[in-house]
């Protein structure tokens, strides 16, 4: 299974970006992207950024993920 998740571009140089997964920094491929800016949201997947989303979806996809990973934790102990 796969999960594309959002994240903030931090950085980009030559076609790549490092992008902040909620604390955790990763590069990416930008190369399908139109026109990606420091300050936006992706969805990344497989290390492409494959869809620029605005802010307010990609915080409230990561609170639901946050929420879920929670919950995995607590059915494991």
């Amino acid at each position: 299974m796969c999960l594309a998740i959002p994240a903030k571009i931090v950085e980009i140089r030559d076609g790549m970006g490092i992008i902040d997964m909620d604390g955790t920094r990763r590069e990416v491929s930008l190369l399908l992207l139109e026109e990606p800016k420091v300050g936006e949201y992706v969805i990344v997947h497989a290390g492409f950024a494959i869809h620029k989303v605005d802010e307010q979806e990609a915080q409230e996809s990561l609170k639901v993920l946050r929420e879920l990973a929670a919950m995995g934790s607590k059915d494991s102990t």
